[in-house]
């Protein structure tokens, strides 16, 4: 592990996570009259909240960037669900996305050359594999 020379399929999960935030993070801020929502702050008035106003319920499940990982709920509502950890769901999401999975619509010619390629490689002595 000393030189990065691992890999797994959680590993891929948190990779993706983190590339999912950074994107996110450089989506540009958007300042118009309607992500501004001055009308809604009229419409709710001092004192009032905005949860209710439709300029919130129309965005609010978007607006944010929401991680494959990351656990909002409070400490104790995650220590009642039993404490899971970041592998332990990059664990289960991997084989969800596995379980899921659907191969492309590949020509018979096309599927026959890669597998023609895999064998050939294989027999040059290529690294062993499981498929």
């Amino acid at each position: 592990m000393e030189g990065g020379l691992h890999a797994g399929f959680e590993k891929l999960i948190l990779d993706a996570d983190l590339l999912q935030m950074v994107a996110a993070f450089l989506d540009p801020v958007v300042v118009d009259d309607e992500t501004l929502g001055l009308d809604a702050i009229r419409e709710v008035g001092p004192g009032g909240h905005f949860f209710g106003a439709a300029h919130t319920q129309s965005r609010f499940r978007t607006a944010f960037h929401k991680p494959m990982l990351s656990d909002w709920r409070n400490f104790e509502t995650w220590q009642e669900a039993g404490s899971p950890e970041a592998a332990g769901k990059a664990n289960r999401i991997y084989k969800e996305l596995l379980a899921a999975y659907e191969p492309p619509a590949i020509e018979a010619s096309v599927q026959e050359e890669l597998a023609a390629f895999v064998d050939r490689r294989k027999a040059e002595g290529g690294v062993p594999t499981d498929f």
